[in-house]
């Protein structure tokens, strides 16, 4: 869905035309399974930063547009709203001093959108949701000026036959209400982690991916409240799937999924054609070995795990996942430290002589993440020997040492190793990531969703992870 396109009105022909396309492409994709043609030399890993624009009162500010084109850099987009942009870093192997290298790209980056940002008497905020953004300024006059987003509400409000999208969330308050196009994914700012991988890895780490979803987006939890409302700690993962639902049950476009992948990743590609409406069919008569429209077509899917296929700058095409459970912040290091957890485990659990999944079934693994995004580090999770850990007790004594193991195996340095997922350990000994910091703060000092606003910004400027916050 990153790809411009050059309208957002469709004929029945153009839809007729892409399924054949998408068909074809799909038929290209099983004979490069067929044939093991994906490159990947080492694992690689990279990642995408969602983020806010904010004013001096970190109040979202619609002004996208003007501050790209000031800040004019191609790894800086943007998003569906004009309140966001997205920081996109190089991609590199996951060998030596590779966190250092995401960690120091990454910040300065940031440190380039905050000094643009203020030229423009803006700033710059990354959360997961922002706590002060409101029901009435997620309207199509803030939607970002690029007709990819206009097509993607145009083609989902038909197919609900111009029925409102409900919002219905259950958590310490009663959330309720409806809105009328998908600009509530607006509201979802997320940390996207990318892992590149051989291709007779790929089902092992897709499905360790899945398992390993829970414990993390329990620690990292950063959106508990939406419209004023406290909610879940991960609130973004109910809103993301409620804000695109287009009302098939059967096929929801937003999806942790029902079951692990068997036998290949194809399978997905597969679900894609046969399950899903197409929902933006633009076409390309040029070379379909490189399946523009089977590509587009999937980033019109969001599993919290996606599996994407992509080509190098040779032409080689490769596999990747795309891990979506976790949300923007609070901190750049605190990012980086959740990629280098995400690396680690799966990389191992992948590795395992016994696969895991065939050590816990999927409806438990699903059940664990809905339950650690709604309780986040007060969860309680199934795990692979059949017990059931609180999920602090789980990370430390378990997943943190697993995860170094991972990092190691992949041949990340002692020092990176050690000193990214100490800022895991600290947060969870320290009982505090960002979604309880904001609880914390909003019980001493009230309910007002700007001032929390300013108050996270102010610490999030500091440069410090969350642990160390204080309140």
């Amino acid at each position: 869905m990153g790809q411009e396109i050059p309208t957002s009105q469709f004929t029945k022909h153009d839809f007729s035309a892409f399924r054949e396309h998408l068909r074809s492409e799909t038929e290209t994709l099983r004979r490069y399974f067929r044939e093991n043609q994906f490159i990947c030399q080492h694992n690689i890993g990279g990642f995408e930063v969602e983020a806010w624009l904010v004013d001096e009162d970190a109040v979202p500010l619609p002004i996208n547009e003007k501050f790209l084109k000031v800040l004019n850099y191609s790894k800086v987009v943007h998003e569906l709203s004009k309140f966001n942009f997205e920081i996109n870093v190089e991609p590199q192997p996951l060998i030596n001093d590779a966190l250092d290298k995401f960690y120091q790209e990454l910040l300065l980056t940031w440190n380039r959108c905050h000094e643009i940002a203020g030229s423009l008497d803006a700033d710059v905020m990354a959360i997961g949701i922002h706590p002060g953004i409101i029901d009435k300024e997620l309207t199509l006059e803030h939607m970002s000026t690029s007709q990819r987003y206009r097509a993607l509400n145009e083609q989902v409000m038909e197919i609900r036959n111009g029925l409102p999208l409900t919002l219905n969330i259950r958590g310490k308050d009663h959330l309720n209400t409806v809105h009328h196009n998908v600009m509530l994914e607006a509201a979802t700012t997320s940390f996207q982690i990318h892992y590149q991988i051989k291709q007779q890895d790929a089902v092992r780490s897709y499905n360790a991916a899945q398992i390993i979803s829970a414990p993390l987006v329990a620690v990292s939890a950063n959106s508990p409240f939406l419209f004023g409302c406290n909610l879940w700690d991960e609130t973004r993962i109910r809103l993301f799937e409620q804000s695109v639902d287009v009302g098939m049950q059967e096929s929801k476009r937003v999806t942790f999924g029902h079951e692990y992948v068997k036998g290949s990743l194809f399978s997905c590609f597969e679900e894609n054609l046969e399950k899903y409406a197409i929902l933006i069919p633009l076409n390309d008569e040029s070379n379909s070995a490189e399946l523009k429209h089977l590509r587009l077509h999937n980033g019109t899917i969001w599993r919290w795990n996606r599996p994407l296929v992509g080509f190098d700058r040779e032409g080689h095409i490769h596999l990747r996942i795309e891990n979506r459970v976790v949300p923007s912040g609070p901190s750049m290091i605190d990012m980086v430290a959740n990629a280098s957890l995400f690396w680690g485990l799966v990389h191992f659990f992948a590795s395992m002589t016994e696969p895991p999944e065939y050590q816990i079934e999927f409806p438990l693994v699903r059940q664990n993440f809905y339950n650690a995004a709604r309780y986040g580090m007060r969860s309680s999770l199934h795990w692979l020997d059949g017990e059931q850990y609180e999920v602090n007790t789980l990370l430390l004594d378990q997943l943190l040492p697993i995860a170094e193991k991972g990092l190691e195996q992949l041949g990340i340095s002692d020092e990176n190793r050690k000193h990214y997922l100490s800022v895991i350990e600290q947060r969870i000994r320290k009982g505090q990531n960002g979604a309880i910091w904001q609880r914390r703060w909003v019980k001493k000092y009230g309910k007002d969703m700007r001032l929390l606003s300013k108050a996270y910004l102010e610490r999030q400027q500091s440069g410090c992870p969350v642990h160390e916050w204080n309140i």
